[in-house]
């Protein structure tokens, strides 16, 4: 089987496809990857939202088996060029770019014209554990909140945020918090306290069975997890926050500069 003529990977002409864009050296294209290229060009036909047809026709279209198709359609789900509705299989929208930053959720999904979202998953009070109490800031035994949402763009799933703060710094958080809301915005415009900096790490990880039906993304899935410590102005311990991104549907940007 043939890549389709006008399939950028197959001749590197994307330049941020890798050399030679999985085509091995030896120049033998396994089958379920040219499926990929040629189902890969009909996504570019039928554009965002576009349906497309099952896996029994793709199968008869390439002449391959339907267990190919689903390889080649397995890749292209978990890179999020493809989403399940329903039943069927659709074309996905461009990946939401979050900027690695000092800057809250909501800023990031509003500057791509997408309407941020929260859903409310709990809100818990309880005494802080040895490991937890340098991280935030106070002594073991104090009492913290833990804050967890599910994060939405457009009321689309695209994540689930923990949030680790001390009590003592938003003594009214169950009371004066609006849970689909910034926390950001709330920190400084309700309490007076703005952020410092951050440290964060990313890696990659899978969800668990519980994360992963939150999200309603398959387990497999690889998702994008972020840590991060943040400081007030004083450099105080503000909040600990362990943030999962679906990796089909987000990338991470950042801006770097020469370092004097």
């Amino acid at each position: 089987m043939d890549y389709p003529k006008d399939y950028p990977y197959a001749h590197d002409q994307d330049p941020g496809a890798p050399i030679r864009s999985g085509v091995p050296e030896h120049g033998r294209v396994p089958k379920y990857y040219a499926v990929k290229a040629h189902i890969a060009a009909l996504i570019g036909e039928l554009g965002e939202g576009g349906l497309l047809p099952t896996e029994r026709d793709l199968a008869v279209r390439y002449e391959v088996s339907r267990e190919t198709v689903r390889q080649a359609l397995r890749e292209l789900l978990l890179e999020g060029r493809l989403r399940r509705q329903g039943r069927g299989t659709v074309v996905a929208g461009p990946k939401l770019e979050q900027p690695l930053a000092l800057a809250s959720y909501t800023e990031g999904v509003r500057r791509q014209n997408r309407r941020p979202g929260r859903h409310l998953i709990g809100l818990d009070r309880f005494p802080c554990p040895v490991a937890l109490a340098a991280d935030v800031g106070v002594e073991a035994g104090d009492p913290v909140w833990h804050l967890e949402r599910v994060l939405l763009a457009d009321d689309e799933r695209v994540g689930l945020e923990s949030t680790y703060v001390a009590v003592s710094r938003v003594p009214r958080l169950d009371v004066d918090f609006e849970p689909d809301s910034s926390f950001y915005s709330y920190l400084h415009d309700q309490v007076g306290v703005s952020f410092g900096d951050a440290d964060e790490r990313i890696e990659t990880v899978l969800a668990t069975p519980r994360e992963a039906l939150l999200v309603g993304t398959p387990p497999a899935l690889p998702m994008l997890l972020i840590h991060r410590l943040s400081r007030d102005v004083r450099g105080r311990p503000l909040e600990r926050v362990r943030t999962l991104f679906r990796g089909d549907r987000f990338s991470f940007t950042v801006r770097l500069g020469e370092r004097g």
